[in-house]
């Protein structure tokens, strides 16, 4: 056994996949996504105008 021999042999081409059609609840599905992403950016381009909300990180106290 030298080579490919041994190993299961791939065809060259893979069949295309055939469209799906979609059904009322595919659509209903997709639009749905949709808005929720668009709502998704909206509260983002919102968050992004203000500052942080909460200053992260080690507090340190003027002690030393």
């Amino acid at each position: 056994m030298s080579g490919r021999e041994g190993r299961e042999k791939k065809p060259l081409k893979q069949p295309k996949k055939q469209a799906k059609e979609m059904d009322e609840e595919d659509k209903a599905f997709k639009q749905k996504q949709e808005e929720e992403q668009k709502k998704l950016e909206e509260l983002k381009a919102k968050a992004a105008g203000k500052g942080p909300l909460a200053t992260g990180g080690i507090k340190k106290s003027g002690k030393k």
